[in-house]
């Protein structure tokens, strides 16, 4: 029993242990932010290693734990992700006066996170989503002297906990009308009746706010422009990755009786947030601000292949976020060392960027390159995936639809390119020299948009570890 314990709780338990081990440092004697960072990521490189081995399928807790290949692989792109963004922000950090304090809330919010998608019980959820929150609103306000970064947090803090009584006023509603908070057991009694019906829409109103689906999106640009670049990272990636790896897992599994209802639902939701993200982008000048319509764009794209209610929908779905993990790295790893060095952030200030730091203008735009489809890169695939498997449904209104605007979304990605290799700037962004730390993540996000698509290997793993409908 304590040996399955340890071996289905193993990536939880070693998020657990690195925490610790940062409170006992923080108690200690004092020590540099660049040994800090250098202790976490070793840790986080010994825990992503962890994360492969030992595999074992289970449950624990009477179902409120369970692990599965697909949920393991699902957390390791999580901890590989948070090991690029850690390295990403050594420019940072090295000067910030709190960096034990910011690990701690970042993998506090992990932890969370990793129950959420391994919960087997809709309380479980519930708790997991909310650890997962509370310590991600503190660090959003991290950058304590600044005014904007606490508007972020505030905003972030009202959003979630609008989307949470949402939440928990639909899970309520479940209870009441099944009997029971057992993801196993829930199927039998639903039943399509209206008020279960209302209760589910209860539920897509709260996982909407969180991976921001339009309308329920606004919240999205301010806070990714008020926060620090490491946690912008963080929202985008690896918070939004989670909430959607336990979408699928809920919508293919706990609601599948409900798939005619809620495939309307998607179908309406997924046009609309391509086409607001779409043309919000266009409009922006902050970088920060347009990565956060973009990854509003990208979510819409990801809800098109959820509707194609089939295996191939869940493997197209994991396989764009390993793809969107490396994509969107790279793009804000660029971001964060030319705005720790410089502290510019406006796409006008990159006019010219090639002349002077022709090395991050590649790298940036082999990432937009992928965040738009455009191939070779590992985008394209992803994005041919998501829309193949919403056609598995026939409707092909609703994916000419979605490709149309994937041919839209080129214009406002390629007119950055444009920017860094054609347009004049009389006050260019200086030469910068990149650290090793950040030199590597972003080579290795460069590496995983280039390699994922061709490595069909890859794919066939998410699709054979993947929900079947």
């Amino acid at each position: 029993m304590v040996t399955d314990f340890l071996i289905l709780m193993k990536q939880e338990m070693m998020l657990v242990v690195i925490i610790f081990i940062l409170m006992f440092l923080k108690l200690g004697k004092d020590r540099s932010n660049e040994s800090y960072m250098k202790i976490v990521n070793v840790m986080l490189f010994i825990n992503l290693i962890i994360g492969f081995l030992f595999q074992q399928d289970g449950m624990l807790f009477n179902e409120m734990f369970r692990t599965s290949k697909l949920m393991i692989l699902e957390k390791n792109i999580l901890n590989l992700a948070m090991l690029i963004i850690s390295m990403q922000s050594y420019l940072w950090l090295k000067t910030h006066k709190h960096v034990p304090e910011f690990y701690i809330l970042l993998l506090s919010t992990m932890l969370g996170m990793f129950f959420m998608i391994s919960a087997g019980n809709l309380l479980m959820f519930y708790l997991g989503l909310e650890l997962s929150t509370i310590p991600l609103a503190a660090a959003a306000n991290f950058d304590l002297a600044k005014r904007r970064s606490s508007e972020a947090a505030m905003k972030l803090i009202f959003s979630s906990a609008f989307s949470s009584s949402l939440l928990l006023f639909g899970i309520s509603m479940i209870y009441g009308t099944t009997g029971t908070l057992i993801f196993s057991e829930i199927p039998r009694f639903l039943h399509n009746d209206p008020l279960q019906i209302f209760s589910f829409i209860l539920l897509l109103a709260g996982f909407a706010f969180k991976i921001s689906v339009a309308p329920f999106h606004l919240w999205t640009a301010d806070v990714y422009e008020g926060a620090p670049i490491a946690v912008t990272s963080f929202l985008s990636v690896i918070s939004k990755g989670a909430v959607v790896f336990v979408f699928v897992s809920v919508l293919y599994t706990v609601f599948k009786p409900l798939a005619e209802a809620w495939y309307n639902m998607i179908f309406i939701l997924s046009l609309l947030t391509i086409i607001l993200g779409n043309l919000f982008a266009i409009r922006q000048d902050n970088f920060k601000r347009f990565l956060a319509f973009s990854s509003i764009a990208q979510v819409g794209f990801i809800l098109v292949g959820i509707s194609g209610s089939s295996q191939f929908g869940s493997a197209s779905v994991v396989y764009f976020v390993l793809i969107y993990v490396f994509s969107n790295l790279a793009a804000f790893g660029v971001i964060s060392v030319v705005s720790s060095l410089t502290g510019r952030e406006s796409i006008s200030d990159y006019k010219g960027f090639y002349k002077t730091n022709p090395v991050l203008s590649w790298i940036l735009t082999l990432a937009l390159f992928s965040l738009a489809g455009v191939p070779p890169t590992a985008g394209f695939f992803g994005k041919f995936f998501l829309l193949f498997a919403g056609a598995g449904k026939g409707n092909v209104l609703f994916i000419a639809l979605a490709a149309l605007n994937m041919i839209i979304s080129f214009y406002y990605y390629l007119r950055i390119v444009k920017a860094i290799f054609m347009d004049e700037n009389p006050e260019p962004i200086e030469k910068i020299a990149i650290p090793m730390m950040p030199k590597l993540a972003l080579y290795t996000c460069i590496a995983g948009v280039l390699a994922v698509g061709f490595i069909s290997y890859i794919y066939n793993y998410i699709h054979s570890a993947s929900f079947e409908f």
